[in-house]
């Protein structure tokens, strides 16, 4: 009888699989194994619904969306630590299955109103466009924000670009 120790999980096997087609799985060192052959990178979806989490993703995994964004206020009253460039994160579905394993290559934090035209049309979503973008995340800042400050159009937003290094 197994255990579920024993049985990989999704995100353990897919990050076997990624690992290794992109090319991270280092060479043995003399010092025993490195993090990334221990520890997978987070496993986390785009969105906060299950529907826009399967909708972000298809993008991401068409190439259409390389770029997100996320209020620094919800990072802070969440304690969690704002993206690195070079971290790793593994990007699953409404379903937490993995589909993709994406690198951050630059973050930066702006007041939304500052948010311009290239990262609206880098975020892939809607018709691409700095409006659409500003409307559709004046709505999800309010909606599903993490802090009671409300929105504010000088609100700092955490900018966050990203490559697709392996999918499924």
């Amino acid at each position: 009888m197994s255990t579920d120790r024993e049985q990989p999980t999704d995100v353990e096997a897919f990050w076997n699989l990624a690992r290794f087609h992109a090319k991270l799985n280092a060479a043995p060192t003399y010092f025993g194994p490195t993090t990334l052959e221990v520890v997978p990178p987070p496993a986390w979806s785009f969105g906060a619904t299950p529907e826009q989490a399967d909708e972000l993703l298809t993008l991401v995994l068409h190439g259409e969306k390389t770029a997100t964004a996320s209020a620094l206020w919800d990072y802070e009253v969440d304690g969690e630590e704002l993206p690195q460039v070079g971290a790793l994160s593994i990007i699953v579905d409404s379903a937490g299955h993995p589909h993709a394993l994406i690198e951050t290559t630059d973050v930066g934090v702006v007041p939304f109103d500052e948010v311009d035209e290239i990262h609206a049309m880098l975020e892939g979503e809607g018709d691409q466009t700095l409006a659409y973008w500003r409307s559709a995340h004046q709505r999800f800042f309010t909606e599903h924000a993490s802090h009671d400050r409300g929105f504010s159009p000088d609100m700092p937003v955490v900018l966050e670009r990203f490559r697709v290094i392996y999918q499924a």
